[in-house]
């Protein structure tokens, strides 16, 4: 920072709190994100916001909404930029590509990059970058470049970067983001694949991306050329149940008109979990196996009971090959009340079928995979062969083929 001011001490305790608890658990892993993070005055850079909710830790803060409230653009909470920061691995000299402005972020990086290195933040919209530019000003980090632009296409001058950073959500990897990278160089972003959205890191490897890590996460969604709608399917022609997209619906959304009227099966796998274990492979695990994968919720007001899930506004779901049945998993507390049992239920002709093909998938994470790594997850050009793109599933996007593989077990 080239600015000295003088903050209220209650500020500089309250980043100093939360930095604590983040290495704590395990978000901050290394000095240098240490050192930015309790040098940065996160609440400079969130105005909108007091001093408690500014350092609250594992909150947002939201700083533009449009007319129906959705959320447009966010300083991220303090642990999604400790975790995307360690992803990226920057070092001093380095030169860095941000899309998706805020100015918090872009400030840590300039910290890690130093006087010699270079940081390039872009957003498309233009209050968004205008708020970014006067704040990085204001506390001095003019050095920072802060241009508006699709970032969806290449960055006019800008050349390869050691590490491209993307802080808002996204659906696919544009080609420009490869080509901007230095061979070796890095790409942090949260990406959604068939729902679910992990911060990954990749390392570019000849013309493609491989991943080295990725962890659970939420961020606003990407706007401009690279953004991407889920589709919606209500099952009972009303709001109560709906089925979440993301690739694409059923051939035949129709046929799954009467699967409510057959009464609900239900299957109990014994399979039992932890209540804070971590269940971010057996999500993963089921969107690779299952091809009608998608996310269900339950409209809370209009809910009549039809189907019963553990968590009425996220819960992981299928439809059936033949389109006319859906399954979803649940869970019940066991007699300890320490652990959880996953169930399956089912609603359709074939749902007696499909809950055994669904639980099977299930009690095989349970023994492959439970307290393993996650999949490794390669991003390829758009176009490239089928013989090029190994994976167990490979997910269809518009500039890029994902392929999801797991390792073999150790």
């Amino acid at each position: 920072m080239t600015n000295v001011t003088v903050e209220p001490i209650d500020a500089t305790r309250l980043r100093g709190s939360v930095v604590d608890t983040l290495r704590a658990e395990g978000w901050i892993t290394s000095p240098e994100v240490e050192a930015v993070m309790r040098a940065v005055p996160r609440h400079e850079f969130a105005p909108e916001a007091s001093l408690e909710q500014a350092y609250a830790p594992y909150a947002a803060v939201i700083t533009k909404t449009d007319e129906y409230g959705v959320q447009l653009s966010s300083v991220s909470a303090p642990q999604v930029q400790a975790l995307m920061l360690e992803q990226a691995r920057v070092r001093p000299g380095m030169s860095v590509l941000e899309i998706g402005s805020g100015g918090l972020n872009a400030a840590y990086l300039a910290e890690l990059v130093g006087p010699e290195g270079a940081v390039t933040t872009v957003d498309i919209d233009p209050v968004v970058t205008d708020r970014a530019s006067r704040l990085l000003d204001e506390h001095g980090y003019s050095r920072v470049t802060v241009v508006t632009a699709d970032a969806a296409e290449p960055i006019p001058g800008l050349g390869a970067v050691d590490v491209v950073m993307v802080t808002v959500g996204a659906w696919d990897i544009p080609q420009a983001w490869i080509d901007q990278l230095k061979p070796g160089g890095r790409l942090v972003v949260p990406l959604r694949m068939r729902g679910l959205t992990r911060s990954v890191a990749f390392t570019r490897v000849g013309d493609h991306l491989e991943s080295e890590s990725a962890k659970i996460c939420g961020f606003v969604a990407m706007q401009g050329s690279a953004a991407h709608a889920e589709e919606l399917l209500l099952v009972t022609g009303t709001p109560e149940i709906g089925l979440r997209f993301d690739d694409g619906l059923p051939s035949d959304p129709g046929l799954l008109d009467n699967a409510v009227t057959h009464p609900r099966f239900e299957m109990w796998t014994g399979v039992t979990v932890g209540l804070r274990e971590l269940l971010d492979t057996l999500q993963m695990h089921l969107a690779i196996r299952l091809p009608g994968f998608c996310i269900m919720a339950v409209d809370p007001e209009l809910d009549s009971g039809i189907v019963a899930p553990a968590n009425k506004g996220f819960t992981l779901a299928a439809v059936d090959g033949r389109g006319r049945t859906f399954a979803y998993l649940t869970t019940r507390r066991t007699e300890d009340n320490k652990h959880v049992e996953y169930g399956v239920h089912a609603l359709g002709p074939d749902a007696a079928e499909f809950a055994a093909v669904f639980a099977g998938h299930l009690r095989d994470w349970a023994a492959q995979h439970r307290g393993g790594p996650g999949p490794v997850i390669r991003v390829y050009p758009a176009g490239t062969p089928d013989d090029q793109v190994p994976g167990d599933r490979v997910i269809e996007k518009v500039h890029s083929r994902i392929s999801l593989s797991w390792p073999a077990r150790q």
